[in-house]
């Protein structure tokens, strides 16, 4: 069918489908919206996991998720809203036909200013329709943006990590390799939004087209623009589509913005404020804890009120916790780091995991002698082992005795040791967790 795009029976099916497709838009739209708004909170858990546990990639992708979500959410049900408002106008139509103004027996002032401002409303029903179908079309342009804006990022962030920062290389290649790499992605990046936001300026100059075209051509690819280009194209051959294009970058930034908006209602205080001996952060109790994501992002202990004769300890694990370990303990870092993506489609055996017994147990004789606790101003003996929790998140977990602790308020404090350049040893506090006892 590709092939026939210029035969007349073609042209004809596609003005007939253009004719119909508000059935179909409001058909995708009422189950993305209903898809997104369901997958909208486990976008959110993934990426407070990856954000924890510190898994770079994995919180870079989620974060693309999550803005693509949000962008969607709000063009569609714009989209929706727009289309039931047209549909109303064309039942009206039905009904009353054109807007009779010498029936409304306005004066001839306002009778003039009216059909100046307002005109015909078949006019209004078709300016509703290309405002729908524009609309539907730029919420998938603007994710396709969203990537566009991640593959520059991913591409300076690759040559940064791979090229300039690269152990395999030598320092003079690096430097005359990288460097000019990234100053052609940094350079072909302000051309490309300068070119963006001016809709060609850049293409209509003959001598700046020749010097910009090396640069449309390398980011054509970095930013995957060779998918979505005809639809940019279509937009920027009209008047509508110009001035409609024009807002899309602010439209962008101010969707944005609103979903990071946040009421504050003290000068003092907030709920993002960390635990400590006089404030309590529900982040830090397990029992508080949403139950429908059940995700454990910070230590936790398992009540505000503890009435067991123990307190259960958990430290969610993070890359940052095993780079320590190997900072303590040069003997447990491997030859091969395997942290990172991996897949089991090429894997066999043990996928290259540490399986020696005796290698975890030093691994965990090295967390233990850096994590310790205090309760109130006392060090509690603890031996952490490695566990997990109902909903998967891998951790450490201990309990502490509660045998000498009077009744009342304590406050849990969980530090580690550090090291300082000069290798000296110091001693940091991570978080305090208030908790009052009150045995059974």
């Amino acid at each position: 069918m590709s092939k026939d795009y210029n035969n007349p029976a073609f042209k004809k099916l596609l003005e007939k489908l253009q004719e119909e497709s508000w059935q179909l838009e409001l058909l995708i739209s009422g189950f993305a919206i209903f898809g997104l708004f369901t997958a909208y909170d486990s976008i959110v858990f993934y990426f407070n996991e990856a954000d924890a546990t510190g898994q770079e990639y994995k919180k870079v992708a989620f974060t693309v998720i999550r803005i693509s979500c949000i962008i969607l959410i709000f063009s569609l049900l714009v989209h929706v809203l727009l289309r039931g408002l047209w549909i109303g106008a064309l039942g009206l139509r039905y009904v009353s036909g054109e807007i009779d103004y010498e029936e409304l027996n306005y004066s001839e002032k306002f009778t003039r200013y009216l059909k100046k401002k307002v005109g015909s409303f078949d006019k209004y029903i078709g300016t509703l329709e290309n405002y729908c179908s524009i609309i539907f079309a730029a919420s998938f342009l603007l994710i396709f943006y969203v990537l566009a804006m991640t593959g520059i990022i991913s591409t300076i962030g690759f040559i940064g990590n791979n090229i300039i920062s690269s152990e395999w290389l030598p320092e003079w290649l690096r430097l005359w390799i990288g460097v000019p790499l990234i100053l052609f992605v940094v350079f072909g990046m302000i051309l490309t939004f300068i070119d963006y936001i001016t809709q060609g300026f850049l293409k209509r100059k003959k001598w700046i087209s020749k010097f910009y075209f090396p640069f449309y051509w390398v980011f054509s690819f970095i930013t995957l623009s060779f998918l979505y280009r005809p639809i940019v194209y279509n937009f920027l051959d009209n008047k509508f589509g110009r001035r409609f294009t024009l807002i899309l970058f602010p439209l962008f930034i101010i969707v944005a913005l609103s979903f990071s908006l946040r009421y504050n209602f003290s000068n003092y205080f907030s709920s993002k404020i960390a635990s400590s001996d006089y404030i309590s952060n529900s982040e830090n109790y397990e029992d508080l804890i949403d139950e429908k994501s059940g995700f454990i992002d910070n230590v936790v202990i398992q009540s505000k009120v503890i009435k067991e004769h123990y307190i259960k300890l958990f430290v969610p694990y993070s890359e940052g916790i095993e780079d320590r370990v190997f900072n303590f303990n040069e003997g447990l870092r491997p030859k091969k780091d395997i942290r990172g993506l991996d897949t089991d489609a090429f894997s066999s055996g043990d996928n290259g995991f540490i399986t020696s017994d005796s290698l975890r147990r030093e691994y965990l004789a090295t967390f233990n002698k850096i994590y310790y606790a205090k309760i109130d101003t006392t060090i509690v003996d603890s031996e952490f082992i490695v566990s997990q929790t109902k909903k998967g998140t891998m951790g450490f977990e201990t309990f502490l005795p509660t045998d000498n602790l009077t009744k009342g308020k304590h406050v849990l404090e969980f530090k580690r040791m550090g090291l300082t350049n000069n290798n000296d040893t110091i001693y940091l506090s991570l978080r305090k967790i208030p908790f009052w006892y009150y045995p059974d």
